[in-house]
């Protein structure tokens, strides 16, 4: 497809409406997926598998969080396919009221003790709901910040969703932790802990009112205005992008494995091996989520003037180099070595999620972009980060030692290695002429 002008009637306050929208929009999506993710290994293991000895209560809560990664690609799927047939702005409403209201309903469920097996299967039936949603959610965002950016700062402005991440993580370890400093152990987990999904009704309206003042992507517009959307997008991309698709799902597998040890273990890590009060793991998860977000942000300038293969490699490199390390620090049981533990994870993870929306939005034509970016990255996520939980628990129960976990995030950065050597990265110009395209 010969490449085409894309329209240039995006003001200043737009382009603000746009960034704004992206951040609120993703960031209250991702407080919802993870503060599910966070309460998994704090609280539903004694609500909702009260029968099971306490190791494998564990692994059965953090298996709950591994389903909505295996509803990923049916949301990325579906929301793919509409987004590139009707918009990107209509499917980000859908998958907000999706996200949001079964995270309520998550905020309502009874547990064990009331309604049986019924508790937990009614659990796993809300998270694959939130999985679906969070299929659908990122690309959307994703490409609507990227497709109104300026020449030259793509990065830039996909960096605004991938904030959405870590600061999805500070507020819901930040609700997780004013709620337990507000009730004692016993109120926590026998109802406090519902508190934060609830508080999801007030987010998800406050998301709304924003996402509904956004515009359209310009790219988008214009393939409609040309006629020019595909009547089977997915087809077209398994057929005509195979080898992007490969890529872009390496690409994500060693930062998603890598961020989700951060997201939901340790700090069950914390609270059950080293003895650690989840006060101070929650501090320890807040602290990280908030250094992934200052890098996120230096990362995606830095693939502005660098390009973005340069940062994966940096990131993938530091995240390798570091997961050693990084176990070592958090098994001296004190709270600067594993603060410093979670800052040098927060490095290799921002670095590598920063550029991410603007690869992916340069690694496929438009009119099959939000199908490509979304498959992909959920694809990625259920590969990495879907069952890095269980699988780490899994690994620290068979060994005992929190090496075979470090080994465990240096075979996922392999992975991403792998995806660096097979992407063909264009240069500059070239990249900001096939957003358009």
């Amino acid at each position: 497809m010969p490449a085409t002008t894309v329209p240039t009637t995006t003001t200043t306050t737009d382009l603000r409406r746009v960034a704004l929208a992206s951040l609120i929009g993703t960031t209250v999506e991702w407080y919802d997926f993870l503060v599910y993710a966070a309460a998994a290994g704090l609280v539903f293991t004694t609500q909702f598998f009260p029968g099971l000895e306490p190791a494998s209560a564990l692994l059965a809560s953090f298996a709950t969080i591994g389903v909505s990664f295996l509803a990923r690609p049916l949301g990325g799927i579906l929301a793919g396919h509409l987004g590139d047939r009707i918009g990107r702005r209509a499917m980000l409403v859908g998958t907000l009221v999706l996200m949001g209201g079964s995270t309520t309903a998550i905020g309502l469920l009874p547990g064990y003790a009331t309604i049986g097996v019924a508790a937990p299967v009614l659990l796993v039936v809300l998270r694959f709901l939130q999985g679906i949603s969070a299929g659908g959610e990122w690309g959307g965002a994703a490409l609507l910040a990227v497709e109104h950016a300026p020449p030259g700062r793509r990065g830039v402005f996909g960096s605004f969703p991938q904030l959405g991440g870590p600061f999805g993580l500070v507020l819901a370890n930040l609700a997780l932790l004013t709620v337990s400093a507000s009730t004692s152990k016993e109120q926590f987990l026998a109802w406090g802990w519902r508190i934060p999904f609830l508080f999801s009704v007030v987010l998800i309206g406050a998301g709304m009112v924003i996402r509904a003042k956004v515009a359209e992507s310009p790219v988008f517009a214009e393939l409609r205005a040309r006629r020019a959307r595909r009547g089977a997008p997915l087809a077209e991309l398994v057929r005509k992008h195979p080898r992007e698709v490969l890529v872009a799902t390496a690409l994500f597998v060693g930062v998603n494995l890598c961020g989700y040890l951060l997201i939901a273990f340790i700090g069950s890590y914390g609270t059950q091996k080293l003895h650690a009060s989840s006060s101070t793991m929650l501090v320890v998860g807040v602290t990280g989520a908030l250094e992934w977000a200052l890098w996120t942000v230096l990362g995606a300038r830095w693939s502005d003037r660098f390009g973005r293969r340069p940062l994966y490699l940096v990131s993938t490199i530091a995240l390798a180099a570091w997961a050693f390390p990084m176990f070592l620090l958090l098994d001296t049981g004190t709270t600067a070595g594993m603060l410093i533990a979670v800052s040098g994870l927060a490095f290799g993870l921002g670095t590598g999620y920063g550029p991410q929306a603007a690869a992916y939005a340069e690694l496929f034509p438009a009119a099959v972009r939000y199908s490509g970016a979304s498959l992909a990255y959920s694809l990625g996520a259920v590969l990495g980060g879907g069952f890095a939980p269980l699988a780490a628990a899994w690994l620290l129960a068979r060994t005992g030692s929190s090496m075979a976990v470090s080994a465990y995030m240096v075979a996922g950065c392999v992975v991403t290695f792998a995806g660096i050597l097979a992407w063909r990265e264009r240069p500059a110009a070239e990249r900001e002429a096939s957003v358009g395209r």
